[in-house]
């Protein structure tokens, strides 16, 4: 597949939403994603064709506490459908604030946030071997109920009590792919696999949802590799990647190989829950045939991209 040089897939930070934990509103939530999408509107603005997508951590967390609450009234939801609720709701807020950018700076563009399916492997070994916490904190009594009565999954979560964890698959194809390119094609910026999309495995023809949540770093490069995209970004709260992060021996990456990146992932170098997913997805990307990967905070996004901030990882 030929690459498409304009094409970007845009990993848009968990931050984007939840900036701290006094302003988790829907009216705070609100406000930071007119934020974040100032910065999308840039890349548009300079001709970009944007794909973006996007985190849903937090906010699949606040609906699995609802569920909690409201137990005794109504069924508990599986996290298939959480993620699919979490894609509209963000969805309609980035499209939302992305249309009032276009239109302050006059841009002729429309905005499409799409539900997307990612496939994984019924067969994965994530299934065996659950590690992803999802939802509140528990007492252990009540982690031990939820276990014996519901089928979960828990462990204690570094000392601060216990969690539900559930398996973290590899996605192995975007369904909406070829969608999601026909929109582009037609010059939409498109909003899609958000949370690593809606974890799918196939069934009788068709498809059935999973337990399950996906990285979406990792669905990102999934994403841009199969459009043909040529390069990709993600944000996150950091300007750029670094090795002996916190340490006196710190130092940060500017441009960097693929190859070395893996030396410093197999050696433990970046945080598994934090930095590694994106240092392993764009190492991916690039691997797959990808031009370029960058990791860069929100605010030098466009830097990044002319070269002169943020890490750039090459092939």
């Amino acid at each position: 597949m030929a690459r498409e040089s304009g094409t970007i897939v845009v990993a848009v930070g968990g931050n984007s939403l939840i900036v701290d934990q006094d302003h988790v509103s829907v009216q705070d939530q609100q406000r930071a994603a007119t934020e974040s999408m100032k910065h999308i509107a840039e890349m548009v603005a300079a001709g970009w064709r944007v794909v973006a997508t996007h985190g849903n951590g937090p906010q699949v967390g606040f609906l699995l506490r609802r569920a909690e609450l409201a137990s005794g009234e109504l069924p508990t939801l599986p996290l298939d459908v959480l993620v699919a609720d979490t894609q509209g709701a963000i969805g309609y807020m980035f499209s939302t604030a992305l249309r009032a950018e276009f239109g302050a700076r006059g841009i002729q563009k429309d905005v499409v946030a799409l539900v997307t399916h990612s496939v994984v492997d019924p067969d994965d070994p994530a299934f065996a071997a659950p590690s992803k916490p999802v939802g509140s904190f528990m007492s252990e009594a009540e982690a031990a109920a939820h276990a014996a009565e519901d089928g979960w999954n828990v462990v204690e979560d570094s000392r601060r009590g216990w969690r539900r964890v559930v398996a973290s698959p590899l996605p192995r194809r975007i369904l909406e792919v070829d969608a999601v390119r026909a929109l582009v094609e037609k010059d939409f910026t498109v909003i899609a696999a958000g949370g690593g999309g809606i974890p799918v495995v196939a069934q009788d023809g068709g498809y059935r949802g999973v337990e399950a949540v996906i990285d979406k770093d990792l669905a990102t490069a999934l994403l841009a590799k199969e459009l043909g995209a040529g390069t990709m970004l993600i944000s996150t709260a950091v300007d750029a990647v670094a090795v002996g992060f916190g340490t006196s021996q710190q130092r940060w990456l500017a441009t960097v190989h693929a190859a070395e990146l893996r030396e410093h992932l197999a050696h433990g170098e970046f945080g598994a829950g934090s930095m590694a997913p994106k240092v392993r997805a764009a190492v991916d990307f690039v691997e797959q045939g990808g031009d370029r990967a960058v990791i860069t905070s929100p605010q030098l996004m466009m830097e990044a991209l002319a070269g002169t901030a943020g890490t750039l990882v090459l092939p």
